[in-house]
């Protein structure tokens, strides 16, 4: 299967990552046959990044902070370092979200914490001024709307990249390094139900109380996701 896309899956969770291609997939706008899906939980990071445009990587329920972590995640999160490596030497463009940004900014040498977890749920991101001039985020209203929810997040901007997106619970939402490579905290494919389906699968996993789990789910499903939508069209109107 070839295509110009690649989409690179951290989920162990089969259910979830197959549902995450499709919102990738559905979120850029492009055909089955147009993104690849590559499982790096099970398979290697290949080694021809060279022949795709660009690379959209998912989230995950691994945390860059945990402290007892499996061969199977050390060997992710290498491969992890070497796709932020190839996107930072321009040899492809890449978006890396969720547990990405944290991968990433340890590359760069920065620091990720656990002192800004975020909720499960919409939450409002603003655009710096130099998010507002990026030609991936320019694109993007000044604030908006995403889905979130993650325990751990990034310090502080890292070394050599530049802050595109923040709020007052994340002050890092989103970063670019050199030319070819984003990071957004925030998940910007999921739709409110998709987001809802995902929260089954992670139920008992600790982003919010199981208990509660209808009321989290209707509060998602009050989440307007157009820009995020628009920000990965643009990434695949970039990746030609």
């Amino acid at each position: 299967m070839t295509g110009r896309l690649l989409y690179v899956c951290a989920r162990p969770q089969r259910e979830a990552a197959v549902a995450e291609w499709a919102s990738f997939r559905d979120g850029l706008g492009v055909a089955d046959g147009d993104l690849v899906h590559h499982d790096l939980v099970r398979t290697a990071l290949p080694s021809d990044l060279e022949r795709y445009a660009g690379v959209v990587v998912g989230g995950s329920p691994f945390n860059v902070t945990d402290t007892d972590k499996t061969d199977e995640q050390l060997r992710l999160e290498r491969d992890l370092e070497e796709l932020a490596s190839a996107g930072l030497t321009g040899r492809t463009r890449t978006l890396f979200t969720c547990f990405g940004i944290g991968v990433v900014t340890r590359l760069l040498g920065g620091v990720v914490t656990l002192d800004h977890p975020e909720g499960t749920g919409p939450a409002e991101i603003e655009l710096t001024e130099e998010g507002g001039g990026d030609e991936l985020f320019g694109i993007l209203n000044p604030r908006f709307e995403a889905l979130t929810a993650h325990k751990e997040g990034t310090a502080e901007v890292p070394p050599g990249a530049t802050l595109l997106a923040r709020n007052d619970d994340c002050p890092v939402q989103a970063y670019r390094a050199g030319t070819s490579l984003w990071a957004t905290q925030f998940h910007p494919e999921p739709t409110a139900d998709a987001f809802v389906a995902r929260m089954a699968v992670y139920r008992a996993a600790g982003y919010f109380d199981a208990d509660a789990f209808d009321e989290v789910a209707a509060h998602v499903r009050t989440a307007s996701v157009e820009q995020p939508t628009l920000l990965l069209r643009t990434f695949a109107a970039l990746a030609v």
